[in-house]
C-alpha cells in the first residue's frame, strides 16, 4: 500500500518494533526534511494495518505532518486526466505552429510586404523556406515523436495501426519537402515543398485524439459516480477493552479495518458494508441498487457502503472493506468489462491488421500509377502543380491514400460504444463483466430461470403443519427446528422461524432469518442438541437427535432411506403441491412423523416479464429442484410452457447443455449456490443481485436490483449496443469506401475532384470523431417499457 505524505521525500521501511518506538519518540528529525514531498511507506498488511502505519506517523511527528491516504481509482481517474491534457497540449502546440505555416501559403502571397520577406533570399534557400522548415521540423519530431514511437513498437510486435500510416504519410511529406529544397540548392530548379501538408496532418489527427480522449472520459462517468457514492470520512466508535464506547473519532474512510464500529448521521453515506449494531433508520440503496424504494435497516440487518442514511442514527459494524466492499466490486466489474474486448472487436482488429499493408500497398500503386502515365503522357501536364513533375503530382495522390485510410475508426466502432454500454447498464443496476457477454446476450434464443428465489421472492413461508403419528405439533416443530437449525437454505430458514414463532410468539422473527438467529436459538437450549448433521443437496437434510435418526426433505430422501409414505401422507402432499407449495416430509427414528406444507410467492413481475420475453422472441425455461406438481403449478402461474423438476444443482448445467447442442444461445437466471454450475455453463449467466457471492461470480451478468425487469433490459440493452456497434462499422467501412477512390484521384480526370493531404487528414479526424458520437448516443438509452414491449395501450 502507498501513502502520500506532504512534508517528506524518503522512503521509510517500518517494522512493529520501529512502529512502538515512532509512539514513544521521534525517530527522524523533521528540521531537516523539505516543506514538501512524498513519502512511501512499505509494510507488511499482515502484521500492520494500514491506520495504525498512520497514526504512528503523525503521532511519531507530534502532529507536524498530515497522511492522505488516496484511493487507486482516484490515481486511475487522474492518469486519465493527465493523458487528455497532454494530447490538449501537444494540440495547441502543433495548432500553434501550423497557424504561421497556413499564413505563408494563403495569406502572405497577398500581402506584399510580407511576401517580399518571405522571398528574401537567406544563405542557399529563402527565408520562408527556412521558417517552414523549422516549424515543420519541431512538429514532425518533437510534437509527433509519439507516432514514431506507437509506430515502431507496433511494427516490432508483427503488426501495424494508424499510428504507423500517421508516420508513413507524414514523413513521406516530409522527406520530399527537404530533398525538393536541397534539390533546388544544388540545381537551381525548385519544386514547390509541401510541408505544411505534414503540418496539417499531425495537427488533425491530435485533434480527433484529442476529442476520442474527451468521448472515453465521457463512457467513464459511470465509474466517476460510482468512485464518488464513498464518503471522504467516517465517524469511528472508540470502545475501551470492556466494549463501552468511549469517543467518535473522525478518520479517512479508505482506513476502516473490518470488526469497526462506524457511526452514521442522518444524511449521512454509509462508509462501508456492514452489520447494523445500534439503532433503525430507513436507507437509500438506489445509487447502488437501482431500487428507488427506501428500506427499512434494524439490528442484525446489512447494509452497503455508499448508500445513504435517511433518519436516524446508525451503528454499523464494518465487515467488508477496501477492495472487497460491494462498491468496490462494481467498480472492478465496470472497470474490467469497458476494458474487455467483444469478440466482434478481434474481427475488427484483424481486419485492420491486414487493411493496413493493404493501403500502403494501394498508396505504392496509385504513386505508380499516376507517375507513369504521366511519364507516358496520359494527362495534360496542365494538371502538374506549378513548377512540379509527375512525381510530386504522383506523391500528393498516394499521401492522402495513406492518410485518408487510417483504420482508426474502424478500431473506435466495437471498444467506445462496449465502454458507453457497460456504464449505462451500471447506472440501470445491471453489471456487465464484458464485451463478450454483451455480444452473447443479443442473440439469445432460451432463458432458464431457477425457481427458489428466482421467479419466487425467495422468502419462503410455513403454512401448513401437520403430524400423523400422534406427536404434538410443538414436540414435532421443535425437532424439525432444530434439524435445520444448522442448513442455510431457505426452506431451512422458514422453518426455523416458523417453529420460533409458535413456541415464542415472536413475531420479530422472519424468513430472513440469520446466522445470529440461530446461534441466539441455540444458546436459549429452546433446540435440541443434534450430532453428524449433514446437508443433502436437492434432497434435505438428516442428523441425530438423542442417537436417533430425523431426516428432513422430499420424497426422494424418503425413499432413499427405506421410509414408507402412507396414502394419507401422500394425499396431503399431493393437495399442497397442486396448489403451488412445496411439501417438506420429517421421519423420525425411521417412522414418517409429519409434513410442512412451505409457500413462496412468486415476484410481482414474473408472470409479465416471462411474456415480454416471449414477445421479444426469447423462449423462456424453468428448471427447479422442487417436485413436479409443485413446478407446473407455479410454471402455469408465470405461463412457462418448458419446466425441468426435481433437478439435481449437477443435473441444471446439464439441461443447460442440452439446449445448447443446435448451437443456439442459453442464459440462466438464478441467485443460489446451487446455480452457480449453470451459470457457469451458459453462455449468458444472470446472477440476481440479492443473490450469493459464488453464483455472482459465475455470472457475467448481475442484476442488482433483484428484479426480473432487469432480465429484459440485459437483453435489450445488448441488443441496442450490437446495432449502434454494426453501425459504427457501416460509418467507418463506407467511408473508406468511398473515400480511398476520392484520394487515389479515381474521379479527378472526369470530374476534377482532389483532395490535398491535410483536407484528407482532417476527413480521417472526423470519421473517428462521428464513430465516438455515435456509440455516445447509447447514453440516451432508456430501459423498455414492458407495457410497449407487450403492446398494452394505456388510456
Amino acid at each position: 500500500m502507498q501513502l502520500k505524505m506532504l512534508g517528506l521525500k524518503q522512503t521509510y521501511y517500518l517494522n512493529p518494533v520501529q512502529l512502538e518506538r515512532c509512539h514513544r519518540e521521534p525517530w527522524w528529525d523533521s528540521s531537516q526534511l523539505e516543506v514538501s514531498g512524498e513519502l512511501d511507506v512499505l509494510f507488511d498488511p499482515e502484521v500492520l494495518s494500514s491506520r495504525s502505519v498512520v497514526d504512528a506517523i503523525q503521532e511519531g511527528s507530534n502532529g507536524k505532518f498530515k497522511l492522505h491516504v488516496r484511493s487507486p481509482y482516484t490515481r486511475m481517474a487522474s492518469k486519465d486526466v493527465a493523458e487528455t491534457s497532454t494530447i490538449f497540449r501537444l494540440f495547441i502546440s502543433s495548432l500553434f505552429l501550423s497557424i504561421p505555416l497556413f499564413f505563408m501559403r494563403v495569406v502572405c502571397p497577398h500581402i506584399p510586404l510580407f511576401y517580399s520577406l518571405l522571398l528574401w533570399r537567406c544563405g542557399p534557400f529563402l527565408m520562408g523556406d527556412w521558417l517552414k522548415w523549422a516549424l515543420v521540423s519541431v512538429i514532425q519530431f518533437v510534437i509527433g515523436k509519439r507516432f514514431y514511437i506507437a509506430a515502431s513498437r507496433a511494427l516490432r510486435n508483427g503488426s501495424t495501426n494508424m499510428d504507423v500510416l500517421v508516420a508513413v504519410g507524414t514523413t513521406a511529406s516530409y522527406v520530399y519537402s527537404v530533398c525538393a529544397l536541397l534539390y533546388g540548392a544544388l540545381t537551381g530548379f525548385w519544386s514547390p515543398t509541401y510541408f505544411e501538408t505534414s503540418a496539417m496532418l499531425i495537427t488533425f489527427v491530435l485533434l480527433g485524439k484529442y476529442l476520442e480522449c474527451l468521448a472515453k472520459g465521457k463512457t467513464s462517468d459511470a465509474i466517476k459516480k460510482l468512485v464518488e457514492l464513498t464518503p471522504a470520512t467516517a465517524l469511528l466508535v472508540v470502545k475501551d477493552k470492556g466494549g463501552k464506547s468511549i469517543e467518535v473519532r473522525e478518520i479517512d474512510s479508505l482506513l476502516i479495518q473490518p470488526g469497526d464500529t462506524l457511526k452514521v448521521l442522518p444524511g449521512a453515506k454509509i462508509p462501508a458494508d456492514g452489520i447494523v449494531t445500534w439503532g433503525s433508520s430507513y436507507v437509500n440503496e438506489s445509487m447502488v441498487t437501482g431500487e428507488s424504494v427506501p428500506i427499512m435497516k434494524e439490528v442484525n440487518a446489512s447494509v452497503i457502503g455508499g448508500t445513504i442514511n435517511l433518519h436516524g442514527v446508525l451503528h454499523i459494524q464494518a465487515t467488508k472493506v477496501g477492495s472487497d466492499t460491494v462498491l468496490s466490486q462494481i467498480i472492478s466489474l465496470v472497470e474490467t468489462a469497458q476494458m474487455s474486448k467483444a469478440p466482434i472487436q478481434k474481427f475488427a482488429d484483424y481486419v485492420a491488421s491486414i487493411f493496413v499493408p493493404s493501403v500502403v500497398s494501394l498508396a505504392l500503386l496509385t504513386l505508380l500509377g499516376w507517375y507513369v502515365a504521366g511519364s507516358i503522357g496520359a494527362y495534360p501536364e496542365e494538371w502538374l502543380p506549378e513548377n512540379g513533375n509527375h512525381f510530386v503530382f504522383a506523391l500528393m495522390f498516394s499521401i492522402s491514400v495513406v492518410v485518408i485510410a487510417c483504420p482508426c475508426a474502424l478500431g473506435l466502432a466495437t471498444p467506445t460504444a462496449v465502454m458507453v454500454a457497460t456504464g449505462v447498464g451500471a447506472n440501470n443496476g445491471v453489471l456487465i463483466k464484458g464485451g463478450d457477454a454483451l455480444e452473447r446476450a443479443q442473440r439469445v434464443k432460451y432463458v432458464i430461470f431457477d425457481k427458489t428465489g428466482t421467479l419466487t421472492q425467495g422468502k419462503a413461508t410455513v403454512t401448513a403443519a401437520k403430524t400423523f403419528t400422534g406427536m404434538e405439533r410443538g414436540e414435532f416443530l421443535k425437532l424439525v427446528a432444530s434439524a435445520e437449525a444448522s442448513s442455510e437454505h431457505p426452506l431451512a430458514k422458514a422453518i426455523l422461524a416458523y417453529a420460533r414463532h409458535f413456541h415464542f410468539f415472536d413475531d420479530s422473527s422472519d424468513t430472513t432469518g440469520t446466522e445470529i438467529d440461530a446461534e441466539n436459538d441455540a444458546k436459549s437450549g429452546w433446540l435440541f442438541d443434534v450430532s453428524d448433521f449433514s446437508a443433502l443437496p436437492g434432497i434435505g437434510v438428516q442428523c441425530f437427535i438423542d442417537g436417533k435418526l430425523i431426516l428432513v426433505g422430499n420424497r426422494k430422501l424418503m425413499e432413499e432411506n427405506g421410509i414408507d409414505i402412507s396414502t394419507e401422507v401422500e394425499n396431503f402432499v399431493v393437495e399442497l403441491e397442486e396448489s403451488a407449495k412445496t411439501g417438506i416430509l420429517v421421519a423420525y427414528n425411521d417412522i414418517l412423523t409429519g409434513v410442512l406444507g412451505i409457500a413462496d410467492p412468486l415476484k410481482r413481475e414474473a408472470s409479465v416479464v416471462i411474456e415480454g420475453l416471449q414477445k421479444m422472441g426469447v423462449t423462456p425455461v424453468m428448471v427447479t429442484g422442487d417436485n413436479w406438481r409443485t413446478a407446473r403449478a407455479v410454471a402455469k402461474e408465470v405461463g412457462i410452457q418448458d419446466v425441468r423438476a426435481e433437478v439435481m444443482p449437477a443435473g441444471k448445467a446439464d439441461v443447460v447443455r442440452s439446449f445448447q447442442k443446435d448451437g443456439s444461445i442459453v442464459a440462466m437466471v438464478g441467485d443460489g449456490i446451487n446455480d452457480s454450475p449453470a451459470l457457469a455453463a451458459a453462455d449468458v449467466g444472470m446472477a440476481i443481485g440479492a443473490g450469493t457471492d459464488i453464483a455472482i461470480e459465475a455470472a457475467e451478468y448481475v442484476l442488482m436490483r433483484n428484479n426480473l425487469e432487469d432480465v429484459i433490459t440485459a437483453i435489450d440493452l445488448s441488443r441496442k449496443t450490437f446495432s449502434r456497434i454494426r453501425l459504427n462499422y457501416v460509418f467507418a467501412m463506407a467511408y473508406n469506401v468511398v473515400a480511398i477512390p476520392v484520394a487515389a484521384g479515381v474521379f479527378y480526370p472526369s470530374l476534377g475532384i482532389k483532395l490535398p493531404p491535410w483536407v484528407a487528414g482532417a476527413c480521417m479526424a472526423l470519421s473517428s470523431v462521428s464513430v465516438v458520437c455515435s456509440s455516445l448516443l447509447l447514453k440516451r438509452y432508456k430501459r423498455p417499457r414492458l407495457t410497449t414491449i407487450l403492446e398494452i395501450i394505456v388510456e
